[in-house]
């Protein structure tokens, strides 16, 4: 029974964890290398709205109702209604499966939604406007949203992508523990071509992220995690290409710079 219990809570505190470990690995490893920046050093405390602390508080906050609503959903919501994840082992296959159509409903929903926080004025100004308080991007900041916008975004989005493909709480761990290490690169403002294969390999990537926080792309690159599917069909994808800058580190250039 308490074993049971314990694989019931994993989706709720395993990815949370996953967060601050890979946090603090890109704050101590990375952050400190200078020649890797994609904005010039003192930009973090010149443009941004919001200071670490406040980061701090907001994404603890959001995290302490995520790990409520996860403990409700894999704990109390399935007993009471007979359905949803699965407890069954899955075969490499059935996993990929579930991976995969997760992964297109979530960029779905995510891209769908983001895009109306921006275009309509009011869900900008009371709710969305609160993640673009950075416009350099802390590595931790991933989930520096307003309740209300992290709650519809991520949190529904989450339990209809786990319904549908009928995860094992098992999976649903590993799922969203690599989509919390993904959205922890995305907002580390760092750079590195080589090593990093999120970098070398994806078109949705930290400099796609960081082309959206900036005053000229905020309207494009809505997609969140992998894909880029939505801003190319819809025509919301701005080319950018990262050059090395004079003087050392990286910068993000786009044709709204010309």
């Amino acid at each position: 029974m308490a074993s049971e219990m314990m694989e019931e809570l994993m989706p709720a505190f395993v990815p949370i964890a996953v967060y601050w470990i890979t946090s603090g690995l890109y704050h101590v490893l990375i952050n400190s290398k200078d020649e890797y920046r994609l904005f010039p050093k003192g930009t973090e405390d010149a443009q941004n709205l919001a200071t670490p602390r406040q980061v701090l508080k907001q994404v603890l906050a959001n995290q302490s109702m995520q790990m409520g609503l996860a403990i409700f959903q894999f704990m109390f919501l399935r007993k009471l209604t007979g359905s949803g994840l699965s407890k069954e082992p899955a075969s490499y296959l059935k996993i990929t499966w579930q991976f995969a159509v997760a992964m297109l409903v979530l960029d779905a929903w995510e891209y769908f939604w983001h895009r109306w926080t921006h275009e309509n004025q009011f869900l900008f100004k009371h709710f969305h406007a609160v993640h673009h308080h950075l416009i350099v991007p802390y590595c931790y900041g991933g989930q520096h949203l307003h309740l209300v916008d992290a709650f519809v975004g991520q949190l529904l989005g989450s339990f209809v992508s786990l319904i549908i493909t009928g995860m094992s709480p098992r999976t649903a761990t590993v799922f969203f523990s690599v989509l919390a290490v993904k959205v922890v690169d995305d907002h580390c403002s760092r750079w590195f071509p080589n090593c990093n294969p999120f970098h070398k390999y994806l078109s949705n990537n930290t400099a796609f992220h960081g082309v959206h926080h900036q005053l000229q792309g905020s309207k494009y690159n809505y997609s969140i995690h992998f894909l880029v599917t939505w801003d190319l069909l819809l025509g919301t994808y701005l080319p950018f290409t990262v050059e090395e800058r004079k003087g050392g580190g990286y910068e993000i250039v786009t044709a709204k710079d010309d």
